[in-house]
């Protein structure tokens, strides 16, 4: 399943390493190298150029962010002395905006994923390394210890748990999208779905709660209509003609949709969220570590960082996630259960 699609596996890790060295490593030749914005001036500031070569997909915002000694004194000394942060993501073979993909460049590797690992990276005084690989493999990256830890759009899981450490950093949620002209709204209740005829991709954790949803309101003899379509497109062309009233999608997604469709005559936006975990769990994206390496801490210390002095607010208005925000960075928080992965 594609990164556009919410369902409860991790996101993918990323270095940015030379192709030669990328290819070493049994990984992908889709890798570039370090950002000169990345590197820290005399005083140990750090300016991470968000949203760079991200072709529309963000507001490219220069962020700066000084190392925290701190901070950097909780990494483990192999990390330390490797002077990197070797930062995996999962978006091979096409990536997924905005999260993560090839930049317009062709050969950055940018979206919020990525950018986040940099500013963490800033708060370390350590470069960013971030490499490219499939999903399976980012996570066998991780488990060699060739990757320090993933920023990769991975959902916080009681399983994953049992063998990765994490630290959070934004909400996982799932969100309907709708003509911009349109009055309906979700509202945070399913009996809002009632008469109406809702598009969601096959195979999906979204898909699991809307036909639960479905039943529900069957149950008290309401209709909601659910939709298949082949492709993204598709679903897109249904929504601005008024075949399908909306989307039910990864918040990401959305959020990229309705910045792409801004320009155009139909333009498309959020008419609510609901969490990728279901109604009793708030779900989580985190970084993701091995589990008993030590960087779950400074990484939430980091990102904590972050949130207290508004570098984390930049970065997520820059990628139109805002809605995602969580108001601290927790390790091992309560995971999505296993009944339910």
């Amino acid at each position: 399943m594609s990164l556009t699609q919410s369902r409860t596996v991790v996101g993918k890790s990323w270095k940015v390493l030379p192709v030669a060295v990328a290819l070493a490593l049994g990984l992908s030749s889709c890798a570039s190298s370090t950002s000169t914005a990345d590197v820290a001036n005399s005083s140990g500031v750090t300016v991470v150029d968000v949203g760079a070569h991200s072709n529309g997909a963000a507001t490219e915002t220069k962020i700066s962010v000084p190392e925290v000694a701190s901070i950097r004194a909780e990494l483990p000394k192999s990390v330390l002395a490797s002077g990197q942060l070797v930062i995996g993501e999962g978006a091979l073979p096409a990536g997924s905006p905005p999260l993560a993909f090839v930049g317009d460049d062709q050969k950055t590797l940018t979206g919020s994923e990525p950018d986040i690992g940099r500013l963490v990276a800033a708060v370390f005084g350590l470069t960013p390394v971030i490499t490219n690989a499939t999903w399976d493999n980012l996570f066998v990256g991780i488990d060699s210890g060739r990757t320090d830890v993933g920023f990769s759009n991975i959902t916080d899981t009681e399983q994953r748990q049992e063998k990765y450490d994490f630290a959070s950093y934004r909400q996982d949620n799932l969100a309907f999208e709708v003509l911009k002209s349109s009055t309906w709204n979700f509202a945070g209740d399913y009996e809002n779905l009632a008469g109406q005829t809702v598009a969601v991709g096959s195979g999906t954790n979204q898909e699991k709660i809307l036909l639960q949803w479905q039943s529900q309101l069957k149950a008290q003899g309401k209709t909601l209509t659910v939709k298949y379509y082949p492709d993204q497109n598709a679903t897109e062309l249904a929504l601005s003609s008024g075949q399908i009233t909306a989307y039910f999608g990864p918040n990401p997604e959305i959020a990229y949709h309705i910045t792409q469709a801004a320009s155009t005559t139909n333009p498309t936006r959020n008419a609510g969220k609901f969490s990728g975990a279901g109604a009793t769990l708030q779900g989580l994206i985190a970084a993701t570590t091995k589990k008993g390496d030590g960087l779950a801490k400074p990484l939430a210390d980091a990102i904590n960082y972050l949130i207290q002095h508004g570098q984390y607010a930049k970065w997520l208005a820059a990628y139109n996630l805002s809605n995602e925000a969580v108001a601290t960075s927790l390790v091992n928080p309560p995971g999505l259960p296993l009944s339910n992965s």
